[in-house]
């Protein structure tokens, strides 16, 4: 009998009988940390801990009344950000993310006084004062926001996704989202047309506990995260977000299987947020006794800076490098309060795309 000839139709997520959910988390299990030199080390320190120096700041100045409306902090979860936006191609891929978005810029290294300017709503800002804590956005970075709907950038990432598709750069997008996010419907319509068209995306769920205050727990019928994908063929990974080692690794791996084309990935990263919601969020639904028990054991810059004095790190240099970090914050705080407002003019502009 004479065979059917082939169809040009590419081959649906659905006929690749080799699928397999967890063939990335295997391979992630068999070494789940990266093997960093002493100067990636010591980059990851200082990144980490500069984020946290800058919202510790920013938190103080929200309090002070310099930065208005909203502002979620990412103390606690810096690990996650800088684990895996160290492993990057800066020239190519892109990011996306939702309105806890101040790490993620300090992430990929932008200057904290032009981050702080926004933040206090300057003209100086990365968004001319306009987009605030929840609106960060810089096209010369391919940083993509910053946004205010909940779930909203998951779509938005799927989109930038396709254009690295398209336009056949070698790209891939990272795209942020919370425990809070992943019962969101459009989420699950990215991940059916990632899937099928096998996008290069790496879906990354921050999965720190509360969303806006409800435990996983008690929102979430499957609180396994990574397990999302599994209707639509997309691999899972679970990851520790409060070790940057790990993270990094996990970022190695899943970068690595979408650069070869074979499509998404979901990757969560547990991590947790020492502050609440929001600036204007009490977090009364947890304990001041949970929070402290994970200060105190896992939070990722202690237990860096416990390895980097094990591998032969002074104290003292480690205080330095706080010091200056504190200097360079204080510098930020201080251009942001001494910049200039924007002209009311600026509210008219960036409104329309005038030129395609």
């Amino acid at each position: 009998m004479a065979k059917a000839p082939k169809s040009s139709t590419p081959r649906s997520p659905a006929e690749n009988h080799d699928f397999a959910l967890g063939s990335l988390q295997e391979e992630f299990e068999k070494s789940k940390r990266f093997d960093a030199s002493p100067e990636q080390m010591h980059k990851f320190y200082e990144q980490m801990l500069l984020i946290r120096r800058f919202e510790e700041r920013a938190g103080q100045l929200y309090g002070l009344g310099l930065i208005g409306g909203f502002c979620h902090l990412y103390i606690g979860q810096e690990a996650v950000a800088i684990g895996l936006q160290s492993a990057l191609d800066g020239d190519k891929d892109s990011v996306i993310t939702g309105y806890r978005d101040h790490g993620h810029m300090l992430a990929y290294g932008i200057d904290p006084k032009v981050i702080m300017a926004e933040l206090t709503g300057r003209e100086a800002g990365i968004s001319k004062g306009k987009g605030g804590s929840m609106h960060m956005f810089s096209t010369e970075h391919k940083f993509y926001g910053g946004h205010g709907i909940v779930g909203a950038q998951v779509a938005l990432g799927g989109g930038l996704a396709l254009a690295h598709q398209y336009n056949e750069d070698g790209g891939l997008c990272l795209a942020y989202f919370g425990d809070g996010a992943a019962n969101q419907g459009q989420v699950y319509e990215t991940f059916n047309m990632a899937s099928l068209w096998k996008l290069p995306i790496v879906f990354v769920i921050e999965n720190n506990q509360y969303a806006m205050g409800t435990a996983v727990s008690r929102s979430s019928a499957e609180t396994e995260f990574y397990r999302r994908g599994t209707a639509f063929r997309i691999p899972g990974m679970k990851v520790n977000g409060m070790d940057v080692l790990e993270v990094r690794q996990a970022a190695e791996v899943a970068f690595k299987h979408v650069r070869e084309g074979k499509g998404p990935v979901l990757m969560e990263c547990e991590t947790y947020r020492y502050r609440g919601h929001s600036m204007s969020d009490p977090a009364k639904y947890r304990s001041r006794e949970e929070v402290q028990d994970m200060k105190d054991h896992k939070d990722p810059i202690e237990n860096l800076k416990k390895i980097l004095i094990e591998q032969g790190s002074k104290e003292e240099e480690l205080k330095a490098i706080d010091k200056d970090i504190r200097k360079l914050v204080s510098e930020a705080a201080d251009f942001a309060e001494n910049s200039p407002e924007p002209e009311a003019s600026e509210l008219y502009t960036d409104v329309l795309v005038e030129e395609y």
